[in-house]
């Protein structure tokens, strides 16, 4: 008897990198894409960078596998928006035959058509994002929704009963 393997779903996931790569948001790509791999295989990652991004911070980008984007800015001393860069990249893996999920990682509702524009040429969405001002809509949209401020990207905070003393008994009898 013949078995048919089926191919793992290939990804390809883009990240607003002035959106979520923000040093307050201490935001892990290597649990990231371990948590993308749940999904499909990993075979488009780009991060979109203003001129302004730290040389740091496109190193850490490009050593965890994520191909930096620059997005430059026409005007002197203003800061390029990503997002155009980002849709057009996104757009083209749309329009990909062995694209099957699309994942963007933003907060920003402006990315909201490209959902549905995904979806429309039969993608599976991923939104990954955090608080503060995650867009409900951007979550009630996609098909998945990653959070950034939750486990496994954050510690549990743990209350202060959960520690037992040494020797304590898990279990209590009544």
């Amino acid at each position: 008897m013949m078995r048919f393997l089926r191919r793992k779903k290939r990804i390809a996931v883009f990240m607003d990198g002035p959106n979520i790569l923000r040093k307050e948001f201490k935001v892990n790509l290597q649990k990231l894409k371990y948590e993308l791999e749940k999904y499909g295989k990993v075979v488009i990652a780009k991060a979109f960078l203003n001129q302004y991004a730290p040389e740091k911070l496109i190193e850490a980008v490009a050593n965890e596998g994520f191909e930096p984007v620059i997005g430059m800015s026409k005007i002197k001393d203003e800061t390029a928006d990503v997002d155009v860069y980002l849709a057009v990249e996104c757009m083209d893996a749309v329009h990909r035959k062995d694209i099957d999920i699309i994942a963007v990682a933003t907060r920003d509702a402006d990315f909201l058509p490209l959902v549905h524009k995904a979806k429309e040429h039969g993608k599976e969405v991923i939104i990954i994002g955090r608080e503060p001002a995650f867009s409900k809509a951007l979550q009630h949209a996609a098909d998945y929704v990653i959070h950034l401020d939750r486990p496994p990207f954050v510690e549990e905070k743990k209350s202060k009963n959960a520690k037992k003393k040494k020797g304590e008994a898990k279990f209590k009898n009544n």
